[in-house]
């Protein structure tokens, strides 16, 4: 669907002038039916787009643009070799536009082609480099590839461009918590924190607001500071409205720094919650055996003869 949308933004600067273009702009006419093909393209009504598209071809039949978003509209109708066909004829006549060259692009993410596809949108960004859709689009094909230095690249630019957007914080931040720099994802979530201050957004959307916290604590024990993590935790309480998972998180990090006695105290508050969550018998047994990594799986696992004394100790003293 966004990506609908943003061949409909490029139909709107089809129509007065593109100074990105080598075609001459369309009259008023044929740049209105070209904002129609792009319209259907969206509702999904390929017939209606490819009669409009035939009127401006009709006129303009080297229309660079409305031969792409033809063959565009016959790709949705499965008609694939006519499609590629029309849109590298839409490209030859109209090299510089960044709609055939997006155009192409959704050609071959529809097929799955998504190394192909990063060629074309990067083939757009030649000649509109500052398109944030085709940014997106470029970066959701990278972190699916797991081009992270490239995803990492193309984030920061959308940031750059749209500070104001939140989600280019957040993604920017998660680029470099993928490639390994934490102590800089941590940067990111602060600054867009200090942007927060005197506003009313952290009241207004709480839980928004304490996940991000909780992300920010999850990047302190990845970097392998489980100390900090634990402290920061503690620090943000009060902010946090999943309470459960504040709980779960802190009996992790008690686990995770050798303080057992107060990590089982924790696993077992949150135990009288669920008495079947696996996960937190895991953690429990964990504290009881004063080990740092919890074990679901026992089946799998070479269980000593003092091990299993001490949980069946436990157990016999849970069913009191």
């Amino acid at each position: 669907r966004g990506e609908r949308r943003s061949l409909r933004r490029s139909a709107a600067r089809t129509a007065p002038e593109d100074e990105h273009s080598m075609a001459p702009p369309l009259p008023a006419k044929e740049a209105t039916l070209f904002k129609a093909i792009v319209k259907h393209y969206e509702l999904k009504s390929y017939k209606k787009g490819l009669r409009a598209a035939d009127q401006v071809l009709k006129k303009f039949p080297e229309h660079g643009e409305t031969i792409a978003m033809k063959g565009l509209l016959l790709n949705c109708m499965e008609k694939k070799e006519e499609a590629y066909d029309l849109v590298r004829k839409g490209i030859k006549l109209d090299i510089k536009s960044q709609v055939c060259w997006h155009v192409y692009g959704l050609l071959y993410r529809s097929d799955r082609e998504y190394a192909q596809a990063i060629k074309c949108y990067r083939g757009a960004l030649r000649h509109e480099p500052d398109n944030v859709k085709i940014l997106r689009d470029l970066s959701m094909l990278q972190i699916q590839l797991r081009l992270l230095p490239g995803f990492l690249e193309t984030r920061q630019k959308l940031l750059t461009m749209k500070p104001t957007n939140r989600m280019h914080w957040f993604t920017f931040a998660v680029a470099l918590h993928l490639v390994g720099r934490y102590d800089e994802a941590v940067g990111v979530v602060e600054a867009y924190e200090r942007t927060l201050e005197g506003s009313d957004e952290p009241s207004k959307e709480p839980y928004e607001y304490s996940e991000m916290l909780l992300y920010k604590n999850t990047l302190y024990e990845e970097a392998g500071q489980p100390q900090k993590a634990l402290d920061d935790l503690d620090a943000i309480k009060e902010k946090v409205a999943d309470r459960t998972g504040w709980r779960e998180r802190r009996a992790a990090l008690l686990l995770a720094v050798g303080r057992h006695g107060e990590a089982g105290e924790e696993y077992l508050a949150l135990l009288k919650r669920n008495p079947e969550h696996f996960g937190w018998h895991a953690g429990l047994q964990a504290a009881e055996l004063q080990t740092a990594t919890p074990t679901e799986r026992w089946l799998s696992a070479e269980v000593t003869a003092e091990a299993e004394a001490t949980l069946a100790a436990l157990y016999s003293k849970l069913q009191k």
